[in-house]
């Protein structure tokens, strides 16, 4: 890519940043992420300089009206670009530095100024992160040929690859996260430095690993990262439960053990990371689940492998500490991905599923449930499954439907009233029965109809 293409990417305001430092005569250059994706024709996510200006002078060229000290035991401060606040940018604008010892494999236990762009870049992570860019002249800075790395599709470290590690633990997740996002190879003394350095691996916290995890979800083949992840160890580490389906057969069905079929099934299953999430969880419970099949020797079934994977998939979400919504999202996808439709279904069983898996779910166990059958390995069509069922479940939501008490027309009030009871269990209990009705006839969510049949329906033994 020619200087100037390079330069036209880098928006004007902070192109304006870079100007402003070097009118005070310092030097200001675009480093890490955002350099490397323009240089690899990717939209660049953010844009942050490096400088020799110290932090106090940053903050003093930009006046603390447009410069947050976001970081400065770092040396970073965040500059506002523009002057209008619905458009501002941040940009990281970071002094030129080099680090002490790692102790706690994240933090340097010191940190130091220097007074070269060379020794900043050095203290990086990979080459591909260490490509400096003049945002005026599009001029490069490359000491470690980071961008032959690039050309090579080669992911490597900046010197040793061993001491990178021992630096951040994070640093091996994010090589195998990398990869997966760009389809690269990691270089192998890189790939071989992953192993020896899980002990400081362990010590980064699980929020930051979940971070990483999702981000690799969210890649174009997530297999790529995940299967990285196993040579090297880190899945152990991160996901052990996984390694138990590593060479758990299946049966005539499964073209895959239960881990090469689930790297399939993430891979092919479209949607955010957190489905991605309930995709690489669907069968984790079925290597616990796994019995000889009766009668056919060298097969297997899994019974019920979905509830054990359900409460399995439920401590591995707590583990990575999740969100409370993104877990229950994940936890639903395993527990109900094993549904079996049938063109015998009546419309009031499409309104149980649809109820039983709630309506903010169901995406994305259609989305699970399309993976899970290219996973199995013998290019089949999702549609042929899953069609019918997603045009009764649309029309379904197109009448409007009661699916829930809250939608039913009367509610404990009008029962309290009505019946003469007390606020207790049994309101609910009644609500539930009368939508079960609804359920199968959705005419009869009326208020008059409701109310004709609260006697009825109260007399019910549940």
């Amino acid at each position: 890519m020619t200087p100037e293409a390079l330069v036209a990417q880098i928006p004007d305001d902070v192109r304006a940043v870079a100007r402003k430092l070097r009118a005070r005569g310092f030097e200001a250059h675009l480093v890490g992420g955002g350099v490397r994706d323009m240089l690899l024709g990717r939209p660049p996510a953010d844009f942050d300089l490096a400088t020799d200006a110290k932090p106090e002078k940053v903050l003093e060229v930009f006046g603390h009206s447009f410069a947050i000290p976001t970081g400065l035991q770092h040396g970073t401060v965040t500059v506002l670009t523009g002057s209008d606040p619905a458009t501002r940018r941040p940009v990281e604008v970071t002094t030129f530095r080099g680090e002490g010892a790692y102790i706690d494999g994240r933090r340097p236990s010191s940190v130091t100024y220097v007074s070269s762009l060379g020794e900043d870049l050095s203290r990086r992570d990979f080459t591909m992160n260490a490509v400096a860019l003049e945002p005026d002249t599009g001029a490069i800075t490359d000491p470690f040929d980071g961008q032959g790395d690039m050309a090579r599709k080669l992911i490597r470290a900046v010197g040793d690859p061993l001491a990178r590690f021992r630096e951040d633990g994070l640093r091996p997740m994010r090589a195998v996260r990398q990869a997966a996002q760009l389809g690269f190879d990691v270089e192998d003394a890189t790939l071989a430095a992953i192993e020896p350095t899980l002990d400081v691996f362990r010590k980064v916290s699980a929020e930051r690993v979940r971070d990483e995890m999702l981000k690799m979800l969210g890649a174009p083949k997530p297999s790529i990262g995940l299967e990285l992840m196993r040579r090297t160890g880190l899945l152990g580490e991160v996901l052990p439960e996984m390694l138990e389906s590593i060479g758990c057969t299946q049966n005539r069905f499964h073209k895959h053990d239960v881990y090469g079929h689930t790297l399939a099934v993430v891979d092919n299953t479209r949607g955010d990371a957190i489905v991605r999430l309930g995709a690489l969880l669907h069968d984790v419970g079925k290597p616990r689940a796994r019995q000889p099949r009766e009668g056919a020797p060298g097969e297997y079934s899994f019974f019920k492998h979905e509830y054990v994977g359900k409460d399995m998939a439920d401590a591995i979400c707590r583990r990575w500490k999740l969100s409370t919504a993104d877990r229950a999202r994940v936890v639903s996808m395993v527990e109900h991905h094993m549904f079996y439709y049938t063109p015998e279904w009546t419309d009031g069983t499409v309104r149980r599923f649809v109820r039983r898996v709630g309506g903010e779910t169901l995406d994305a166990l259609f989305a699970l449930r399309e993976g899970d059958v290219l996973g199995r390995g013998f290019g089949e069509d999702p549609e042929r499954e899953l069609g019918e069922l997603r045009r009764r479940v649309a029309d379904v939501a197109a009448a409007d439907a009661a699916l829930h008490v809250t939608d039913l027309a009367i509610n404990g009030e009008d029962v309290m009233r009505v019946a003469g009871i007390p606020p207790s269990r049994e309101i609910r209990e009644i609500l539930e029965r009368l939508l079960e009705l609804v359920l199968d006839d959705p005419s009869l969510n009326t208020r008059e109809k409701l109310l004709e049949l609260l006697p009825t329906v109260r007399a019910k033994k549940t």
